[in-house]
């Protein structure tokens, strides 16, 4: 179901569940802003594969910005305050976009996010991303919001168990997907990347995934 829910901002919103909301096109108007961050982030910690704990490989490249980032290994999934590659710090997130990302989370329905954790991810044709939650958080108040950039793709919609039936939701650039509340712990994923160019990006896709790792969400449930 599609909704006018901020007419204030003209975004098209559409409630794909109990919490969880995605805006259309959200990303789509300072696009250039975006792709310009992101590129100067991965200069100074670049986008890797990493291993899980069973040995393989992702089929992703990944990245993180702010105070914790996101990392696998054989040792478990996890958040570290260093990047394991140089033993230095993530770089912080940019303002413009912590303070997009709060936006959209307001938006949504979630005042108050203020995220402590960016992980990016680059898909190229072929890589996807296995059903799974985020759960690695120590405050699950605090609501995910994914970017998309770039090609689009067939993002996975399950439940609260890894059996429950999947939906495909088709994201394209600039969508942003909020998820809280009852659906913070639902099951995701993606399809494997089509082929495809996108005049800014290429053959990729790149999502942003926004979260409060180790802070407490102080906003405390969706807003009515």
């Amino acid at each position: 179901m599609t909704l006018s829910l901020f007419p204030a901002d003209s975004l098209p919103a559409e409630i794909i569940d109990d919490g969880a909301v995605l805006l259309r096109g959200f990303a789509a108007a300072e696009e250039q802003r975006w792709v310009a961050e992101v590129t100067a982030l991965q200069t100074r910690a670049a986008f890797r594969t990493m291993q899980v704990p069973g040995g393989k490989f992702m089929s992703v490249a990944i990245t993180n910005a702010g105070g914790w980032g996101w990392i696998s290994d054989l040792q478990g999934y996890r958040y570290s305050a260093v990047d394991p590659q140089t033993g230095k710090p993530w770089p912080a997130i940019p303002a413009f976009l912590g303070e997009q990302a709060a936006r959209a989370a307001a938006l949504a329905g979630y005042p108050g996010f203020a995220p402590d954790a960016c992980l990016i991810n680059r898909y190229q044709p072929g890589a996807r991303m296995g059903l799974h939650r985020d759960q690695d958080e120590h405050d699950f108040a605090a609501p995910i919001v994914s970017v998309s950039l770039g090609l689009p793709c067939r993002f996975l919609w399950g439940g609260l168990t890894r059996q429950s039936p999947t939906r495909r939701l088709a994201l394209t650039h600039g969508d942003v997907l909020v998820w809280g509340g009852p659906s913070r712990l639902v099951f995701h994923g993606v399809a494997p990347l089509m082929e495809g160019q996108h005049p800014l990006l290429g053959n990729e896709r790149w999502n942003l995934t926004f979260r409060m790792a180790k802070a407490r969400y102080p906003a405390g449930q969706p807003s009515e």
